[in-house]
């Protein structure tokens, strides 16, 4: 994956680096004289440091163009050629060649001639000769591609007269003429692209003594050249007695030979690459933008639901009615670290009439002897020991042994707050009320690591619910702090075992079974959180395959009718949108901010990661306020967008692929240290 997403950021820089071309424009005054023997245009640099200059023959006008190819004005140039039966001399940009190579095509089969004018129009002077020498032969590798003719012409951007040579641009023509070049300067700078009127252009290049040969600079790209156009027309209308040729043909010069192999495949790859790298980059930018709309739309329905919800759950608060008695379902397998503190705050709870069940799954530790140890002072707590047969199999061994008919279960690793199981159980008051999750919370918050969980669970987990609450397609109670109804359980066929997410497997059968889920915010327990990366990936590997899997279980509920369709088109719609396909988007938008950085105005890509970062912040805020926890976390927004959630995505990439090629995972237990019980 890593190589794909460098291979796409080479792409996408390619396609940077060929789309930053700028045109002609004023240059800095030139320090120094130019060197001794530049008397015409057309220079060479000799090996033992002697220069050549030659001009054009008297009677002979060599129209060039430069920054082109253009879609617009270029064809236009080249109508008014042919119209007029004249040749000229093209200095075109390697990255508009390979964007218009039927145009670079055009020039050569109508018999004019095309030289370099380097591969993104930099001020090769201001550029080391590396740079220099990569310019010069992208671009001829480009041009032979697209002509397959060699090219022996180049001119330097923002070049102009030789009088305005200095000893830098000087250097440059010395490293052009190492790689076989004539360096085209010009007699007449007609300076078109200040767009100084077509009058003002014509008489800059018809400029000088009757019938003295000239090399004329002009641009066919780089911006509007409308009054180019018209100033060429009148040139050439006017010029009947003036021979327009190239200025290979003014010079007597023999034809450009044809480009070697090595050369048109070169130019060939190249061009395909920016092509791919310019779609790639049109594609990523709209994936982009849908993918902060719909970030952004999230985040906006998450927070009206949230308060929302928020305003129908204080109105529930004072609610506290006696709904009967409660059993509540501990699986535990190796979890001596906290089954004490998790079976101690059940024991606790202001709720009367309810009873533990422990059920150890094989455990190796001493999780059994210590719940035996605790039943000596809790009279209603109770041990189920069996061999370890997993996670489902303990519920359900659990489920068939408990009194009630409302059934709480726990994880082994989670500490009840006091009166979490009596608001947990009041929404059963309604008895279309098949299921109640809870509100987890991070026990273990030191670290970064544990802070961004603790905002991963008020932030992402607890709105989402909030919202799934009201839309009524709550696809997950968690395993940590959920309640159920035994005739709900009995209807969705008991916990399944058949994926690695039991509990959104479950409550998913329990709303396709015609039952509806709520969220109990205020039914508060405690959860120890992975403390290393290693673990927290495997924990997050598990939720991700597991929800994939209970996903495409469920699938059908989609077509169906009631709570089960709710759930399909709602719940499964919304954690396929949002935690699978954007998830897998957000590498891309990392790749492309990167790319940002490099090749978009700083300002700019500031400005977007810091407004999209405020917003973050505010919507973390508010959430914290709504589960009454303290702003002390918030400052570790931006840490948390920037390193924790590109992890979260490449667990989601990690199990898509797994999931794709068909993998089969097992429960991978996760190694406690009791912090349950921390509680900030």
């Amino acid at each position: 994956m890593l190589l794909a997403l460098a291979v796409l950021l080479g792409e996408l820089c390619l396609d940077g680096f060929a789309s930053s071309p700028g045109g002609e424009g004023p240059r800095a005054p030139v320090a120094g004289a130019a060197p001794a023997g530049v008397d015409g245009p057309v220079i060479r640099f000799a090996p033992d440091g002697g220069v050549d200059a030659a001009g054009m023959p008297a009677g002979s006008l060599a129209l060039t163009f430069d920054d082109g190819p253009d879609l617009r004005w270029t064809p236009q140039v080249l109508d008014l050629l042919r119209q007029y039966h004249a040749h000229a001399t093209f200095f075109v940009i390697g990255s508009q060649v390979n964007r218009y190579p039927q145009l670079v095509r055009r020039m050569v089969d109508e018999g004019h001639e095309v030289g370099v004018h380097t591969f993104t129009h930099p001020d090769l002077a201001a550029e080391p000769a590396a740079r220099q020498r990569l310019e010069l032969t992208l671009t001829a590798n480009a041009i032979a591609a697209a002509t397959g003719r060699a090219v022996r012409l180049m001119r330097p951007p923002y070049s102009s007269t030789p009088d305005a040579l200095g000893p830098a641009e000087a250097d440059v023509l010395r490293t052009a003429a190492g790689q076989g070049y004539l360096a085209v300067l010009a007699d007449r700078d007609t300076r078109d692209w200040e767009r100084p009127g077509a009058d003002a252009i014509v008489r800059a290049a018809l400029a000088g003594p009757p019938g003295a040969g000239a090399v004329v600079m002009l641009h066919d790209g780089g911006g509007d050249r409308s009054q180019t156009v018209a100033a060429v027309h009148r040139i050439l209308a006017g010029g009947a007695a003036t021979r327009f040729v190239t200025v290979a043909s003014g010079l007597d010069l023999p034809e450009a030979p044809a480009a070697g192999n090595v050369a048109v495949a070169a130019g060939t790859a190249l061009r395909w690459s920016q092509g791919a790298g310019h779609l790639l980059s049109l594609a990523i930018r709209w994936l982009v933008a849908a993918a902060t709309a719909l970030a952004l739309v999230r985040l906006a329905v998450q927070v009206l639901a949230a308060r929302r919800h928020a305003r129908r759950s204080r109105r529930y608060a004072r609610r506290r009615a006696y709904l009967g008695p409660v059993s509540v379902i501990v699986p535990a397998y190796n979890e001596a670290a906290n089954i004490q503190h998790t079976v101690r705050s059940l024991a606790a709870g202001d709720y009367p009439d309810v009873e533990v069940v422990v059920v150890d799954d094989g455990s190796t530790d001493q999780t059994a002897a210590i719940v035996q140890r605790l039943r000596l002072s809790l009279p209603g707590l109770r041990l189920i020991r069996q061999p370890n047969a997993g996670k489902p199999a303990a519920l359900n061994t659990g489920i068939a042994a408990a009194r009630a008919d409302l059934l709480v279960l726990v994880d082994g690793d989670t500490v009840f707050e006091p009166d979490a199981i009596g608001r947990l159980v009041q929404p059963f008051a309604d008895p279309q009320v098949g299921a109640v999750s809870g509100n987890t919370k991070v026990a273990n918050r030191q670290g970064l690591l544990g802070r961004w969980q603790h905002l991963e669970y008020v932030v992402g987990f607890n709105l989402d619910r909030r919202l799934f609450d009201l839309g009524e397609c709550m696809p997950t109670i968690p395993g940590a702090i959920g309640a159920f109804r035994r005739t709900a359980l009995r209807d969705a066929g008991g916990v399944p075992s058949d994926t690695l997410a039991e509990d959104t497997d479950l409550t998913m059968a329990v709303l396709r079974a015609g039952w509806r889920a709520v969220y109990a915010d205020r039914a508060v327990a405690w959860t120890e959180a992975p403390s290393t990366v290693a673990q927290w990936w495997r924990q997050r590997y598990r939720w991700c395959f597991g929800t994939m899997q209970a996903a495409w279980k469920h699938r059908a509920s989609v077509l169906e009718r009631g709570a089960g369709g709710r759930l399909g088109r709602r719940g499964l719609l919304y954690l396929v949108l949002f935690q699978m396909l954007l998830p897998l988007v957000a590498p891309l938008v990392d790749v492309y901010a990167v790319y940002g950085a490099l090749f978009l105005p700083v300002v700019q890509v500031a400005a977007v990661w810091c407004g999209f970062t405020v917003v973050q912040m505010v919507t973390t805020a508010y959430a914290l306020r709504l589960d009454g926890e303290r702003m002390s976390s918030v400052w570790t927004v931006p840490l948390q967008q920037a390193v924790y959630r590109p992890l979260l995505y490449l667990v989601v990439v990690q199990g898509t692929v797994a999931a794709l090629l068909g993998g089969r995972q097992r429960w991978k237990p996760m190694t406690r240290a009791g912090l349950a019980a921390a509680r900030r």
